[in-house]
């Protein structure tokens, strides 16, 4: 009887290896960490046993998967001995262990109890289970903290409210009504990108915040989009955004052979409209950066011709005269265009006529 239930407790401990390392290979979970809280619950397990588990060591050896409790005393002088679960009389420990001991040293002795393998079994159990959601957890929030201030592609599942559920592959989103594009409606099933604003850690997994309505939605579309600004060819200095209605952009590069403006536009504004089509109609105008804020001013109007500009760099204020003809194209309808140049260079524009 003893000979097989000895074989049994061999068996499973190779068993909990194999799975051990089953799960490191699949769900690149590492085996030590696992065997390491399985250690840790162990030791929990050991104070009911010995009733102190200070000075308890529980091993678990990471080939064969055999466990072993180990005490470790403090070897003291014989009549020193304040508490027996924890110190050792240097008589008894040369007897028990060497002759060359000394008062200070640590000793080790073993101290399995017989019927460890069957509680250590059980906790292995309860541990690999907890262990395995822990770790997924943290190796997904890893994967979409890597994704955090980019561009998803996710999956429209169902309307909450006003909400949008969104399946982003491992896990899901939602697409809160403040995020969201006014006027936009998806279809389940529908792939639609999305901006990842935020992702939070949280005990039942990654919380990932997702916008349509956020400026740099529109910026992480063109860093796609347009081959020059992935090599650094061409930058978004800024960006001023009324989603679902018209995007500003000011760009700039360090060649001067590059047309800035028309590199992300693209030919036959194959590129820009990509980025329309994706944003379902949204207005965009792409205008050139200058470090000159009269400059810069003047093409963040556009398409409006702009006769002057005199501006306030203590203030930020610019006077901006444009043609008669030309005033309420300037300002832009319910004042959108010189809102958006204000918010484009940071500089409050007053627009009067010739």
């Amino acid at each position: 009887m003893a000979a097989r239930k000895t074989k049994s407790t061999k068996a499973d401990r190779t068993e909990l290896i194999e799975a051990l390392n089953a799960i490191e290979k699949e769900k690149q979970i590492s085996k030590d960490i696992i065997l390491e809280a399985i250690e840790n619950s162990l030791l929990a397990a050991c104070k009911n046993q010995f009733g102190k588990s200070e000075n308890i060591r529980v091993n678990i050896d990471r080939e064969t998967g055999e466990v072993k409790v180990f005490a470790d005393y403090e070897v003291v002088e014989d009549d020193m001995i304040e508490d027996d679960a924890l110190q050792i009389g240097i008589t008894e420990a040369k007897l028990r262990f060497r002759d060359d001991v000394e008062v200070g040293e640590k000793v080790s002795t073993e101290v399995t109890p017989k019927n460890f393998g069957r509680i250590a079994a059980q906790k292995a159990k309860q541990v690999v289970v907890q262990k395995i959601r822990e770790e997924e957890r943290k190796v997904l929030y890893v994967q979409y903290l890597e994704k955090e201030r980019e561009v998803i592609t996710g999956i429209v599942q169902r309307y909450s409210g006003k909400n949008v559920c969104i399946n982003l592959g491992r896990v899901d989103a939602i697409l809160m009504e403040s995020e969201q594009v006014r006027g936009e409606h998806f279809r389940p099933t529908e792939h639609i990108k999305l901006y990842v604003v935020e992702v939070k850690d949280t005990p039942k997994g990654p919380r990932i915040t997702v916008s349509r309505s956020h400026p740099e939605f529109v910026k992480r579309l063109f860093e796609e989009e347009v081959t020059e600004i992935q090599d650094g060819i061409v930058t978004i200095e800024s960006i001023a955004r009324e989603a679902g209605s018209r995007t500003k952009i000011a760009v700039s590069t360090v060649d001067p052979n590059v047309d800035a403006v028309g590199a992300c536009v693209g030919m036959n504004g194959s590129r820009v409209n990509a980025i329309v089509n994706e944003l379902r109609g949204e207005k965009i105008d792409i205008v050139n950066w200058s470090d000159m804020p009269e400059i810069f001013i003047e093409n963040a109007l556009s398409p409006a011709v702009v006769m002057d500009v005199s501006i306030d760099e203590y203030e930020k204020t610019a006077r901006v005269i444009v043609p008669e003809n030309q005033l309420s194209l300037a300002i832009g309808k319910e004042g959108q265009n010189a809102r958006l140049a204000a918010k484009l260079t940071g500089y409050k524009i007053d627009i009067k006529c010739e």
